[in-house]
């Protein structure tokens, strides 16, 4: 079943080529953050660019419930009128954060300073995941969590009416962990300090900084050590949000395998912390230009044009899965389709998504033909070349929008037509993905049309 209703089939079939421009939605992480940051601030902050998926939409619905105005003026148009640090006020109802892993972690970490207490739940996949990660440290603030067997929602937080600032090492590369708890010691007096030995995406620390907050960032030989001065009052900001790069992972791969397409992406976010498959993709062999490099909205951009390619297998290096983590799924699609093994470590953080992204992707290339050898922390994806992958199968999708979208990907260029038995989940995160692939020219429709 669909995240939010019922299932949405979906088939992708081979097509000619792509062509044109594919105008991707806002970066979803971005957009998170300026929601949140937003109702902590005093005063109105202004977004432009804002992804309207239903995760960012649970988002701004969270924090209205908090007590901020959240509205929308436009597409992409909001504003919020925040409260202030430490000014939210308890909720009246569960917060409903949907399919939004990244959503309920740095919501928790917001409100979990302050002395009220709210309630979290999600759909059936969010239910599953593991909120342990996040309130371990947050109850060493002082915040207490009472949630269902394994830390799982839904979970009731209960925050410190006299929080303390923490010193937290970071246990596995996580970005949403990291920015709970910085959010979290935005209400802390003192200094909250996190460690990373591997560097995450930087978003929080970026925007933080931008909201005025005191945040310095010291590179150790032991990683990074991120302090955050606490209490600050956070100043409203006009917040322009950049391409999302691991949605113009979709088009770019899909153009890469796609026989004669040439596309052109606008506008994508190149942050040195989220492009790690856009290195991998040239060390293929990927024809990708990145044109027009500029700045906005504090971040680096550029425009990407993507002609297909002919692909080689290559060893990712293990260290750097924390800058492509999500894009594991749509990469390990387009290996069926490279020359040779594509070897995939490092990456145990995948079982832990909105599905087991690890079994998922191996049982559905398998369905379709492709060898792949699954192990604990990754997978090995034995190319076929770009027209040897059989395809013909239909995927569970597991209520995983990466996993649905990545074999609707394979689907393009596979020789027989790949399903997917339930695209719904989709929605979560790049609405617009049908209408923006059959513009390129893709051949992707629902069952039933």
């Amino acid at each position: 079943m669909s995240a939010h209703g019922k299932p949405v089939p979906m088939t992708a079939r081979r097509a000619g080529p792509l062509r044109g421009s594919a105008e991707v939605p806002g970066d979803k992480s971005i957009s998170h953050r300026a929601l949140i940051l937003g109702a902590m601030a005093v005063g109105e902050t202004r977004i432009t660019g804002l992804l309207e998926g239903q995760d960012v939409l649970d988002t701004a619905a969270a924090m209205r419930a908090f007590g901020a105005e959240v509205t929308q003026h436009g597409p992409g148009e909001w504003s919020v009128h925040g409260v202030g640090v430490g000014g939210f006020r308890e909720p009246d109802q569960v917060i409903d954060c949907g399919n939004s892993g990244t959503g309920v972690r740095l919501i928790m970490g917001s409100m979990a300073t302050t002395p009220i207490t709210a309630t979290f739940t999600g759909d059936a996949s969010l239910r599953k995941r593991p909120m342990g990660r996040v309130t371990d440290p947050l109850s060493l603030f002082g915040a207490r969590a009472y949630g269902r067997q394994g830390g799982r929602l839904p979970m009731t937080v209960v925050g410190a009416a006299d929080p303390v600032p923490v010193r937290y090492e970071v246990p596995v590369p996580s970005a949403q962990v990291k920015s709970a708890v910085l959010l979290a010691g935005l209400n802390t007096p003192g200094q909250t300090v996190v460690i990373e030995r591997e560097a995450t995406r930087d978003h929080s620390e970026r925007m933080l900084r931008g909201f005025g907050a005191r945040i310095e960032v010291e590179t150790t030989p032991q990683g990074n050590v991120i302090t955050l001065t606490g209490q600050p009052e956070l100043k409203p900001q006009q917040v322009a949000v950049p391409r999302d790069p691991s949605s113009a992972a979709f088009p770019v791969c899909a153009a890469l395998i796609v026989e004669g397409s040439d596309i052109l992406v606008p506008g994508v976010s190149q942050n040195p912390t989220r492009n790690g498959l856009y290195v991998t993709l040239c060390e293929m062999g990927a024809q990708i230009d990145f044109m027009n490099p500029r700045e906005e909205g504090g971040e680096p951009v550029a425009d990407l044009r993507v002609r297909f390619s002919t692909l080689k297998g290559i060893e990712v290096p293990p260290e750097r899965a924390a800058s492509m983590i999500d894009e594991y799924p749509v990469l390990s699609a387009i290996a069926a389709f490279a020359e040779g093994p594509t070897v995939m470590r490092g990456v145990s953080e995948l079982r832990v998504k909105e599905s087991d992204r690890i079994d998922a992707m191996a049982r559905g290339l398998e369905a379709c033909g492709v060898r792949v050898e699954e192990e604990p922390d990754g997978m090995i994806v034995h190319g076929m070349g770009p027209a040897g992958v059989p395809g013909g199968a239909v995927v569970q999708s597991h209520l995983d929008h990466r996993i649905a979208m990545s074999f609707l990907v394979f689907g393009l260029a596979a020789r027989n037509p790949v399903g997917v038995d339930d695209g719904g989940p989709i929605a979560t995160s790049f609405p617009v993905f049908e209408d923006l692939m059959r513009g390129l020219g893709a051949d992707i429709r629902r069952e039933a049309e």
